[in-house]
Parts: C-alpha cells; structure tokens; sequence
C-alpha cells in the first residue's frame, strides 16, 4: 500500500470538494424549477424607472401569478397589455369588480406624476414577490452568447478536468514508491 504525495492529496480533495458543490448546485437548480413550477413563480426585468425608487431600473424582480381578485390598493403588480406590448408593473391604486369575472385595476408607476390612463380587466396578475437592484443588467449580460460560449467551455474543461482518470498517475507513484524500496 503506498501513501499519496501531498500534492496529489491536495489535488484529490480540491477535485472532490469541487464535485460536491457543483452537485449542490445542481440540486438547488432543480428545487427552484420544481417551486417555481408548482408555485407560478416567474422572474421579470425592469426596463424602466417608472417605479423609482421602490424598484430601480435594471432590478430582477420574483413575481408569482395569483388570482386578480386578491390583490389589494397599495400591491405592486406586474399585467399583460395585450399583443405586441410589453407587460406593466406598477402600483394598484384601484380596484374594482367586473361583471364578467374579471377584475378592473387601476395603477401607477411610483416614479409618475399621473395615473396609468388605462384601466386593466385582467382575471390574474404577477404580485412582486421580492427585487433584487441592478441584477437585471447581470442576467443580460450572462445572456450574452460569447458569455454563454465562455461559461459553456470552461464547464466543460472542469468537467473533464474533474473526471480525467488518475489512475496512471497512481501507477507511477507506486512504480517509484517500490524503486525507492529496492535502492
């Protein structure tokens, strides 16, 4: 039985507590996606200011879709504007029961001087949740593909790094442990 060098000690433990992690955050991937599926969790960029200072422009905000009935004068919601155009997160300033099951929303943007002059007939909204300042401008930049190409490659090279077979390695330490005990 021979002994490691320390280098190679050192080399087994770094390779292996670098495995673990990522196996961590592999489970933890996949946690979020199953609440995120099963609890209508999304997230959403912030484009504009309209919700300074509450919610800056460039925030990464959670959002969960919940019935339009239950949001309250004062939520922060996020709703879809039809075809074509982006959806709204501003602040509910009014509400008000429809007569065909859907839910009239009054809102305005924290950072605007007048009231949003549509009234919004939606049956479900996205609540924020919780934000997160500037992390929009990381999210983009990630999505970046020379950046994904980058994260992609060097995942790859750890990979191989972490699963390359060691065990030429182990032979020749233990060719030069027996030449050491025979001289």
């Amino acid at each position: 039985m021979t002994r490691r060098s320390i280098p190679a000690r050192i080399g087994h433990f770094v390779r292996e507590s670098l495995l673990n992690l990522l196996a961590l955050g592999g489970i933890v991937c996949i946690i979020l996606v199953i609440l995120a599926f099963t609890f209508n969790i999304s997230l959403i960029m912030f484009k504009t200011g309209s919700m300074n200072p509450t919610i800056p422009q460039g925030s990464l905000a959670v959002v969960r879709e919940v019935p339009a009935n239950t949001v309250e004068v004062g939520d922060i919601v996020t709703v879809d504007r039809g075809r074509g155009r982006l959806p709204i997160t501003h602040r509910v300033i009014g509400i008000e029961p429809g007569p065909d099951g859907t839910t009239h929303i009054s809102m305005q943007g924290d950072a605007n001087a007048q009231p949003d002059p549509a009234i919004y007939r939606v049956t479900e909204v996205r609540t924020v949740l919780v934000s997160y300042p500037r992390l929009a401008y990381v999210i983009v930049r990630l999505s970046d593909p020379l950046v994904m190409a980058g994260i992609t490659l060097f995942a790859a090279l750890l990979v191989g790094w972490a699963f390359w077979p060691r065990r030429m390695e182990a032979e020749a330490e233990e060719v030069r442990a027996e030449a050491d005990l025979t001289s």
